[in-house]
């Protein structure tokens, strides 16, 4: 019998959807399916979890302002 599971629609940009795949391939935990470049269906249950993880990922990749102080 197939079991039904709970999903989020989130759809975003395709350098967001790509982070969020690289994060799902480790585990598997996240996806539950890909249908296109900008839309994903997210496992409701762990949705918090990958917004923290997606955070963590957005912090490393981002580089810090510059505050050269040149006024």
């Amino acid at each position: 019998m197939p079991r039904a599971i709970r999903g989020v629609l989130v759809e975003c940009d395709p350098s967001i959807k790509s982070i969020i795949v690289k994060i799902d391939s480790e585990e598997h935990a996240y996806i539950v399916e890909e249908l296109d470049d900008q839309t994903l269906v997210i496992k409701e249950n762990m949705m918090s979890m990958l917004k923290a993880r997606l955070e963590d990922a957005l912090k490393e990749t981002q580089q810090p302002a510059d505050d050269s102080g040149s006024d």
